[in-house]
C-alpha cells in the first residue's frame, strides 16, 4: 500500500465541497471577488465552478431552444452564471443531490454537478433537482496548483451553504462568504504577505 502524497496535514481532497473565496490580492483578474465551489480536489488537480458571476444572456429559454430541449418554452427555468474561464461554451448544472444521473459528479451529500442534457430536459419538463443553477465554463487547477495557491493566501475556504451556492443575490456572495469566517472585507489588505 502506498501512502497518499499531500501538503501539510490536509488529505488530498480536503477542499472538495468547500467554497473558495478570492482574496483581495488575487493576481488573476478573472477571479477578483469570486466565490468558487470546489467540485473535485485530488492529487491530479482540482475543478470548481464560480457561483457569484451571473450571466445576463442568453436567457435560459433561448439556450434550451438552441439545444433543442423540449418543451419550449420550458416549464421551469434556471438562473444562469459564468462558471469559470475554462471551456466557456460547456454547460454544467450545479444542483441539489435529490436528483442524480449515472453521469453526475456527487460533490458531497447535498450537492452534485451534471453536464448532460438529461438534467436540462428534466428541468424543462418541470422536474429535476429542487435547487439548481446552469453555469457556463469552469475553473481548473493542475496537479498541486490549488494547494500552492492556498499556501500563497490567494484563497480562503469556507463550508458551502445553500444560500451562497444557489441564491441570486450575486453581488453580496463574496462579502457573505467572508462573513461566515468572521471577516470584514474592509479589513482585508490588497497586499499579500507572510508573517
Amino acid at each position: 500500500m502506498t501512502e497518499a502524497k499531500h501538503s501539510g496535514s490536509n488529505p488530498p481532497n480536503w477542499l472538495t465541497g468547500q467554497l473558495l473565496i478570492a482574496m483581495p490580492a488575487m493576481g488573476d483578474s478573472r477571479f477578483v471577488q469570486s466565490v468558487i465551489l470546489v467540485c473535485s480536489h485530488t492529487e491530479e488537480g482540482a475543478m470548481g465552478v464560480v457561483v457569484n458571476h451571473p450571466l445576463r444572456a442568453p436567457k435560459f429559454a433561448d439556450l434550451m431552444s438552441q439545444l433543442d430541449v423540449s418543451p419550449s418554452p420550458p416549464r421551469r427555468e434556471l438562473p444562469l452564471g459564468v462558471g469559470g474561464p475554462v471551456d466557456e461554451t460547456r454547460g454544467f448544472v450545479l444542483h441539489s443531490a435529490d436528483w442524480i444521473s449515472d453521469t453526475s459528479l456527487q460533490v458531497d451529500d447535498t450537492l452534485a454537478l451534471s453536464a448532460n442534457l438529461d438534467i436540462l430536459q428534466a428541468v424543462a419538463a418541470g422536474g429535476g433537482p429542487e435547487k439548481a443553477v446552469l453555469l457556463l465554463g469552469y475553473a481548473g487547477w493542475g496537479e498541486g496548483q490549488l494547494d500552492q495557491e492556498m499556501r500563497q493566501n490567494s484563497w480562503l475556504s469556507v463550508a458551502a451553504d445553500d444560500a451562497l451556492v444557489f441564491d441570486t443575490a450575486y453581488s453580496t456572495k463574496w462579502q457573505r462568504a467572508l462573513a461566515k469566517l468572521g471577516i470584514d472585507p474592509g479589513m482585508l489588505s490588497g497586499a499579500a504577505g507572510r508573517a
